[in-house]
């Protein structure tokens, strides 16, 4: 199937559109603090559900409270009748340091005090569940504006997540969220709503094989890099990324005398590639079927720069000179030694894996420097899908999506300019783990065929061979490692393996 039609009226990033008159500071008091008794009633509810979410950051340690940031009502609910309410709560949950948390490993907390994250959570109420909605149960609130209700996951209920699209068809302001629509899109209504059930760090709703609507759940001031990075390239004219449709944003209540916070990015719809299959699985299919992903490889790599490209166009760049490289090695040095000490199979490679470091800074020390851009920030296989192909994964067209970054890494980190060489080696990483997850007879032989052929592919389009700066990558490719350690460790530990077979190969490469 052809890939869906992009955007192409995006002349400014979300925040230099131009903003509605902001509503007056009794409406925006009002509903940041929400009915009289809501957290209250919500919180031994919330203290249960929230940290059996796939997408909650805080898991394995205790949720010590909640503070409430905003509340709105999308449609209001009513004690009686069969119309549902929807309720948009953005929430702060509160949580002890993680044991050994060291400070200025992307904890995006103050020393010494509580972890506190914030949720965008879009809550259904009615009096009693129909059986389809019995799994997105929350409880029943004791007390409150929602005593008697039954509250429940919005995005089960299709009537809500129709409700949700036609407020981005119809842009405007409630309360602190505000609606805006690209003015070239054409949003049809009545497309059927159906979650997507893939784990993720998000929620994402499709719309008729039309369009896909993805929500952050763990959210921030500031543009999220999926709705700027986007955005920034429809005006460059690069067609291997769907553009926002439409997208919706929070203005947060004023913190005493500073400046207002800049707006929540909540969600973003940008067409849906219907008929595409993501490169992880397509990289699965031919390792079952003993074939060559050489090829698509090469393809991909092709696009990967492309993309690079129109984003070194669209947006500002920068050069790493000693200062920036040195610190660049610190802060992977830092992570390294955060990891270790989480982890005990990294304590062996430890010295040959700050050398990789070492030799970054080094570089630096002697004069070295480098270009530094807005990058995607996790790319791998899952985030590169192809259309127009007959199942083999050579021909087609691959685009890229999910511009958000890693999420565990705070936003201000995120929209840095950095090398490119990292959306590299996170690909490499990813070719990796699909010749071990697909049971390769020679893994390091089928990726480190494929990875070559992703980076003469990149080489061809971009000019630049990756492979030409050995120091730069294999730093950035040890730090993803041992990203990937950490979080195996922590979330599938059956998986520990992989990431554990490349620190053993960095780490000789470097001895």
């Amino acid at each position: 199937m052809p890939e869906a039609p992009l955007s192409r009226g995006a002349h400014h990033p979300p925040t230099a559109v131009p903003r509605d008159q902001p509503p007056p500071a009794a409406a925006r008091t009002a509903a940041a603090a929400g009915p009289p008794g809501l957290l209250a009633s919500l919180a031994p509810l919330l203290a249960e559900w929230l940290p059996r979410q796939r997408w909650f950051a805080g898991k394995g340690r205790p949720v010590s409270g909640f503070a409430l940031v905003s509340a709105t009502e999308l449609l209001p609910w009513r004690a009686s009748g069969g119309t549902p309410g929807l309720l948009h709560l953005l929430i702060r949950a509160q949580q002890p340091e993680p044991p050994g948390h060291r400070h200025g490993f992307g904890c995006g907390h103050r020393r010494g005090a509580a972890a506190s994250d914030c949720y965008q959570l879009l809550l259904g109420a009615r009096p009693a569940l129909p059986p389809p909605l019995a799994p997105a149960l929350i409880g029943r609130p004791s007390g409150g504006p929602l005593d008697g209700q039954t509250v429940y996951e919005a995005l089960a209920d299709p009537r809500l997540t129709t409700l949700l699209l036609e407020r981005l068809r119809m842009p405007g302001r409630l309360g602190p969220l505000r609606f805006v629509r690209e003015p070239s899109s054409a949003i049809p209504s009545a497309l059927a709503p159906r979650v997507m059930t893939a784990e993720q760090s998000n929620s994402s709703v499709v719309y008729g094989d039309t369009f896909i609507l993805k929500l952050f759940r763990r959210v921030s001031p500031g543009t999220n890099p999926d709705l700027e990075l986007p955005l920034a390239l429809a005006r460059t004219g690069c067609s291997r990324v769907p553009a926002p449709a439409a997208w919706f944003e929070a203005e947060p209540p004023a913190e005493g005398a500073g400046p207002r916070p800049e707006p929540f990015t909540l969600g973003v719809l940008q067409p849906f590639l219907a008929g595409s299959r993501d490169g992880w699985q397509l990289a699965l299919d031919a390792l079952a079927a003993d074939g060559d992903f050489t090829d698509a490889a090469r393809a991909l790599g092709h696009a990967t720069a492309e993309v690079h490209l129109a984003m070194a166009r669209a947006l500002p760049t920068s050069v790493l000179r000693r200062p920036q490289i040195e610190h660049l090695a610190a802060a992977m040095s830092e992570r390294l030694d955060s990891a270790a000490a989480a982890v005990p199979a990294l304590q062996p490679y430890r010295t040959a894996l700050h050398g990789a470091y070492e030799d970054l800074a080094a570089l630096g020390r002697a004069g070295r420097a480098w270009a530094a851009q807005r990058i995607h920030g996790d790319l791998h296989l899952g985030q590169a899908l192809l259309t127009g192909d007959d199942g083999g994964g050579a021909g087609g067209r691959w685009s890229l999506i999910d511009f958000e970054g890693e999420p565990s890494r705070p936003l201000a980190e995120r929209r840095r300019p950095q090398p490119p060489v990292r959306d590299i080696a996170g690909m490499l990483r990813s070719f990796d783990y699909a010749a071990a997850v697909g049971r390769h007879e020679h893994p390091q032989e089928w990726a480190g065929r494929t990875r070559a052929a992703y980076c003469a592919g990149y080489a061809e389009a971009s000019g630049t061979d990756p492979r030409d700066e050995p120091e730069l990558l294999r730093a950035h490719e040890t730090d993803k490692a041992v990203y990937e350690v950490l979080y195996e460790a922590r979330h599938r530990p059956d998986w520990l393996s992989v990431p554990m077979t490349a620190i053993h190969r960095l780490a000789a490469t470097r001895a």
